[in-house]
């Protein structure tokens, strides 16, 4: 089934599984969905079975959401105490779309616990109180954490009588975002049909040879944290120089606050040296970097914050990032701030799920667990891109009831995709939207986005904003007091706005020529001196150095807008 009919099915209301292989566009589909209910006031809970996943899409765990926490079952009482707490009665009674993403991961009891919660707090007994509710998910991928006496077929969600209950329509993608038609997707597809070939096994055995440009050696995934912590602590000890720590802030609710700090990919502490290799861990295309995105240090800005440059030369200040948990009207409960970078000399194949990896080695020697080696290897776009350092039996293999259940589910989206009528399909998708109490007006939907655009605007960039006065002709000090900042971070911003707008005219901002000729000598006779206290690890002078050397005659701001208008 190709994206647009998955999209026009779920539009329609209907309960759905959204599946197919890594690449097949999952992700994508769910948030034109997401996009598409909000545009129309629907209220949407984004949800999923991890943390990881769920920050992945400004979500929270479905545990958190719905109130399950790691209760194993729920008594009435339990449910009782839970529907006494006014937040979770309210967004209870709001939700009109739930959506779980990476169900896999999520436990059969789980799921029947989260259609206990919904019937009880919507007073409906149908499945899920009566809310669409949306799967998202590829059952070849890791499974949910059991006891060590359970098997998949007491784990996985699709054997639960909710999921019966539910009956949801199977969309199975069939479209690959990620991998081309080459010999990477030939082995994806043999592994998930349980058919590996020979040629497959001579393809990875000679995987071991790959050769990649050195100084840009990709990252290692390993199956254990002990091997990542390891790798990534010995290189990082070995890179000589001063070493840097980025701590984290957060806000909100403590326990979704601790939620966060287990799921979020940014360390609570982030160190970090000249020299060491890092993966951003968080999408923002605006900067130029997605979840994945490879570089190493190579300095720090004027405030700081650490210098990456991309395997392709571009170097990108990375600055904190917002990763936020959210009700379902939008309402941030709990944030994690934090630079959004790793160690990447190595990761786990775990944490790699839901990144795209241009290059990757890959040890898969010491695998334990069956769907391992698959997301692994589905991380990539083609062989050309996989040094496979080793792998064993498990490495390759699929749990059997997966690889039946994925049989029928293909079966299953063939039938759906036959009877799919899209008048018909619309039809119901604007009868859906009035259920659900939202708006069908077209002009309204208009207006409606209008005024979110003109409200996310007002959220732009700090230095944009200092931009706007500048432009007004305010002075430094006349911003500053406007904005309640000191003037020390406006002349950072006065610093990025050059380096983002090159042809903007900051002119006016320039010291007079007894201040450049000031700053210029006594940097040149630092660098005279060569006393390694008064310089950086990059060879550069500091304002520290350069402020003690004039004698204290010149403020900060003085000499860092000196430094920025000489090209120091």
């Amino acid at each position: 089934m190709n994206q647009s009919i998955a999209l026009s099915i779920l539009k329609s209301g209907k309960n759905v599984f959204l599946t197919g292989s890594a690449g097949s566009g999952k992700t994508y589909v769910i948030n034109q969905y997401i996009q598409y209910l909000k545009e129309r006031k629907v209220a949407v809970a984004v949800t999923a079975s991890t943390g990881i996943a769920a920050t992945h899409m400004n979500g929270m765990t479905i545990h958190a959401w719905s109130g399950i926490g790691v209760k194993n079952q729920l008594s009435g009482n339990d449910l009782a105490f839970m529907k006494r707490k006014k937040y979770l009665l309210k967004k209870m009674e709001a939700a009109q779309v739930l959506i779980i993403d990476e169900i896999s991961m999520l436990h059969k009891k789980q799921m029947e616990m989260v259609n206990k919660v919904l019937k009880y707090f919507k007073g409906n007994d149908l499945a899920f109180g009566g809310i669409q509710v949306v799967f998202s998910g590829d059952f070849f991928q890791l499974p949910p954490v059991g006891m060590s006496t359970e098997g998949n077929r007491d784990k996985f969600a699709f054997m639960s009588e909710a999921w019966l209950e539910a009956k949801p329509a199977i969309c199975y993608l069939t479209e690959q975002h990620r991998q081309s038609d080459n010999e990477l997707n030939g082995i994806l597809n043999e592994i998930r049909t349980m058919s590996i070939s020979e040629k497959t096994l001579e393809l990875l055995r000679m995987a071991k040879d790959t050769k990649f440009n050195k100084g840009w050696e990709p990252p290692v995934l390993y199956s254990h944290n002990h091997d990542v912590n390891r790798t990534n602590n010995k290189y990082l000890q070995e890179l000589k120089g001063k070493m840097n720590t980025f701590h984290a802030t957060v806000k909100g609710n403590k326990k979704l606050v601790e939620s966060l700090k287990k799921s979020v990919r940014a360390d609570e502490k982030l160190y970090l040296k000249k020299g060491a290799k890092v993966m951003f861990v968080k999408n923002n295309y605006d900067m130029n970097y997605v979840n994945g995105t490879l570089g190493k240090v190579v300095g720090y800005s004027y405030d700081d914050m650490p210098i990456i440059e991309l395997k392709d030369g571009k170097r990108i200040t990375a600055e904190p990032e917002s990763w936020s948990m959210e009700d379902d009207m939008g309402k941030t409960l709990a944030s994690y701030n934090q630079i959004p970078i790793r160690l990447a000399w190595a990761i786990t194949v775990h944490k790699s799920q839901g990144m795209t990896l241009e290059r990757a080695e890959v040890d898969l020697s010491r695998t334990f667990e069956k769907g391992q080696g698959y997301v692994a290897l589905s991380r990539l776009k083609d062989l050309n891109g996989l040094k496979l350092l080793g792998f064993n039996d498990i490495a390759l293999q699929v749990d059997t009831l997966a690889y039946k259940a994925d049989l029928r589910f293909q079966e299953l989206s063939r039938q759906e995709e036959r009877i799919a009528d899209s008048s018909e399909l619309e039809q119901r998708a604007v009868s859906f939207i009035k259920y659900c109490g939202g708006i069908t007006d077209l002009e309204e939907i208009k207006r409606f986005e209008k005024k979110k655009k003109e409200k996310k605007e007002k959220k732009k960039a700090t230095h944009l904003i200092s931009m706007d006065y500048i432009k007004q002709g305010l002075t430094i000090e006349e911003i500053a007091e406007k904005r309640g900042l000191k003037g020390s971070t406006i002349t950072g911003h006065i610093t990025k706005i050059s380096a983002a707008y090159p042809n903007f005219d900051l002119s006016k901002f320039c010291p007079k020529d007894a201040i450049l000729t000031k700053v210029k000598k006594a940097y040149g006779n630092i660098l005279a001196d060569n006393n390694p206290e008064k310089l950086r690890d990059d060879g550069s002078v500091s304002s520290k150095s350069l402020y003690d050397e004039m004698n204290q005659e010149l403020s900060y701001d003085e000499i860092k807008l000196a430094l920025h208008f000489l090209g120091m």
